[in-house]
């Protein structure tokens, strides 16, 4: 669910952010009284949702294998539609207070603003759509508790990034004009970097540019801060959230219930209100992006192995060890000098799953227990129960026992004879 939950908020706050910029900096008249272009914005970030997912389910299903081809143009695209994106903010009080009186000029920012978002939104959401194919672990029923908790958190991820731009659009009304246009300047600058930064990322992979030294260095840092620009993009309304305290705090309150006295006191609670929304808003994406993907990241640490007896030829567990149904972990050495793991859990009744701590597939990174289930470190695919201890897929290597005066055999020598399995 947490893992969901961090993939879906960053990659839907960029275009939930710019639509939300041109909601406030464009938007301009009531009813009939609207520019025709009015709806463009929104008719961009449908089509940019709609290529979004044909993008993803072709990359699903392979039928795209090589993302340059659509990546390259796409981003050419973005920096372009960001720096026009930049323009039409910098020139949005203008178009607005004299649209009428050149409405083309308003429906060619519209129209670029259309562009922006459809773009960003098509760069920004295959990822998350991908993640709709991450509901069901491979060989789990369809409908699970897990599938259902994975569902929540990208529902959750989604209903985030839009009630967030939703609660900072609200400061428009209480701040100066101009705090809130240079809170979504920076935004859209950031954007353009985190852009610019992908593509050139993109050309120094393919060849076309080579950097070396301080560029090199430059871009590897852009890129590997996105998280941070995210973040970044949200942090800079912190300026209207300072401008919202002032405004409010400011408006004289005499106390008086006259009509401009109730209407001063209306504007200060609506001030306040907005930005202590906003704040608790930014607080909220902080720790998501920091906490929240640091948790859901978090590499998991093998336990520590287990005592047990051992003689020159048998290990033996005793049944009281290793009957509690949880994973155990037991170290060897080989004869030949190699470190070995092997693992024991109680699957049913009498039934034992005995192995290696390592597959075929993924080599010897381990096995993990997580909320009842026994996971390969490396692959992250949850083993089922009972196929541990039998041969294919990622299940672990199976290891020969027995089973007398209430323990588990092993013999040494089999487990000599699998040493190769922890070997570099």
């Amino acid at each position: 669910m947490l893992e969901q939950f961090v993939t879906v908020l960053p990659g839907t706050l960029a275009p939930a952010l710019l639509v939300m910029v041109f909601s406030v900096l464009l938007g301009v008249g009531e009813g009939r009284d609207r520019p025709r272009s009015s709806s463009w914005r929104l008719i961009g970030l449908g089509v940019g949702v709609l290529g979004a997912l044909v993008f993803a389910l072709l990359r699903a299903t392979v039928i795209i294998n090589r993302r340059t081809m659509v990546n390259y143009p796409t981003l050419v695209a973005c920096v372009l539609a960001d720096l026009a994106a930049i323009a039409v903010v910098l020139a949005a009080d203008r178009l607005v207070s004299d649209w009428h009186r050149r409405p083309w000029a308003m429906d060619l920012a519209n129209a670029l603003a259309a562009l922006a978002i459809a773009l960003t939104a098509f760069r920004a959401l295959p990822d998350v759509i991908l993640q709709l194919t991450a509901f069901v672990e491979p060989g789990e029923p369809v409908l699970t508790s897990a599938m259902l908790l994975r569902a929540l958190g990208f529902l959750l991820g989604l209903a985030a990034a839009v009630t967030v731009a939703a609660i900072l659009r609200t400061m428009h009304a209480s701040c100066p004009r101009v705090a809130f246009r240079l809170a979504a300047l920076l935004m859209v600058v950031l954007l353009l970097v985190r852009h610019g930064v992908a593509l050139v990322a993109l050309m120094q992979t393919t060849g076309l540019v080579l950097l070396h030294g301080w560029t090199f260095r430059i871009m590897a840092l852009g890129y590997n801060a996105d998280l941070i620009l995210v973040l970044a993009q949200v942090l800079v309304f912190i300026i209207p959230v300072l401008a919202c305290l002032v405004a409010g705090w400011r408006m004289p309150v005499t106390g008086a219930s006259t009509a401009d006295d109730r209407s001063h006191r209306a504007f200060r609670r609506r001030a306040l209100a907005s930005a202590v929304w906003s704040l608790v808003a930014m607080i909220g994406v902080t720790l998501a992006l920091t906490v929240g993907t640091a948790k859901a990241h978090q590499v998991p640490v093998l336990s520590p192995p287990e005592k047990y007896s051992l003689t020159s030829d048998t290990a033996t567990i005793r049944f009281s060890q290793v009957e509690d149904g949880h994973l155990h972990r037991f170290s060897y050495r080989a004869k030949d000098g190699t470190e070995m793991r092997f693992i024991i859990i109680r699957k049913n009744g009498a039934a034992y799953g005995v192995g290696l701590d390592a597959c075929d597939n993924c080599g010897d990174a381990g096995y993990y227990e997580k909320d009842g289930k026994i996971i390969c470190k490396k692959c992250d695919v949850a083993i089922n129960l009972a196929t541990i201890g039998f041969k294919g897929g990622c299940n672990p290597v199976p290891l020969p026992y027995k089973t007398g005066r209430g323990a588990i055999l092993i013999s040494t020598a089999d487990l000599d004879a699998l040493s190769s399995h922890f070997k570099s």
